[in-house]
C-alpha cells in the first residue's frame, strides 16, 4: 500500500451530469472515498480542476485574454477546493487548503515543507490555484505537487477506466492499455494528461495511475493495487 499519494480530480466531475456547478452528491461521494483511504493510513494530497466553473481557454471565445482567463480558472479551482475541504471537515477529516497565490484568510499560502508537515499530521491537503501561473494546466500542477511533496504515485481520477489508444466514448473498439511508458504516451499523443505533466513525471520517475473515480470504491481498489486502470511508468 502507498504511504503518500497525490490525487488529481476533475472539476467537471464535481458537476455530475449537469455540466456546471457543484453537485452535492458527487462532492460527498468523493469525500467519502478519500476519507476511507486516509483511515487506512494513506497520506493524501489533492489537486482539483476548475472546469465545472470556468476554463481559461474557453474565455478566449468571449474575448477574455488568455492570462486573465487562466487566472479566473485558478480561482475556480479554489472554489472547488474549499467545497471539498468543507465536506471532508464535516465528516470529521482534518483538511487544509493551500493556494499557489496568496488569499489569506480564505486559505494558507502553499509551501512544500508546510504541506509535508500537514500530511504527516494526518491532514488531507488540497492544493488550489494550479501552479499559480497562466498557461499551465492543473494536470501540470498535479505533477509538480506530486514531485514536491514526495508522493509515491500520482493518481488521476477520470470518468474512464484508464488510457486508451483512442477515445473510448467515441470509439467502442478503442484498445485499453494496462501499462504504458511516458515516452510511448507522448509519442502516441495520448492526451489523458498534457505533455508538460507527462514530461515532468517522466523526468522525476513519478509513477501515474489513471482510473475511473466516478465508480464508488475505485479509489480504495487502486490503493490496494487492484488492476482496474492504466499504470504509466518512466
Amino acid at each position: 500500500m502507498y504511504k503518500r499519494i497525490l490525487l488529481k480530480l476533475s472539476g467537471e466531475s464535481l458537476a455530475g451530469g449537469t455540466g456546471n456547478g457543484i453537485l452535492a452528491e458527487k462532492l460527498e461521494q468523493y469525500a467519502t472515498q478519500i476519507k476511507t483511504i486516509v483511515n487506512k493510513g494513506v497520506q493524501v494530497g489533492i489537486v482539483i480542476g476548475g472546469g465545472n466553473i470556468f476554463r481559461g481557454v474557453s474565455g478566449l471565445k468571449t474575448g477574455i485574454d488568455r492570462v486573465h482567463g487562466d487566472q479566473m480558472g485558478m480561482l475556480a479551482t479554489c472554489i472547488n477546493a474549499l467545497a471539498l475541504c468543507s465536506t471532508l471537515n464535516a465528516m470529521g477529516q482534518k483538511t487544509k487548503v493551500l493556494t499557489s497565490v496568496r488569499m489569506e484568510p480564505i486559505a494558507e499560502y502553499y509551501n512544500p515543507d508546510k504541506a509535508k508537515s500537514l500530511l504527516t499530521e494526518g491532514y488531507v491537503v488540497i492544493f488550489a490555484g494550479g501552479t499559480g501561473s497562466p498557461f499551465f494546466t492543473t494536470d501540470t500542477a498535479s505533477a509538480l505537487r506530486a514531485v514536491e511533496i514526495g508522493a509515491d504515485i500520482l493518481f488521476k481520477g477520470t470518468r474512464v477506466d484508464g488510457i486508451y489508444d483512442s477515445d473510448p466514448e467515441k470509439n467502442p473498439s478503442a484498445k485499453k492499455f494496462s501499462t504504458i511508458t511516458y515516452h510511448d504516451a507522448m509519442e502516441k499523443n495520448l492526451r489523458v494528461m498534457d505533455m508538460t505533466a507527462f514530461a515532468m513525471c517522466q523526468e522525476n520517475n513519478m509513477l501515474m495511475y489513471v482510473f475511473n473515480m466516478d465508480i464508488v470504491g475505485n479509489l480504495e481498489k487502486v490503493i490496494d493495487n487492484e488492476q482496474i486502470g492504466t499504470l504509466v511508468t518512466p
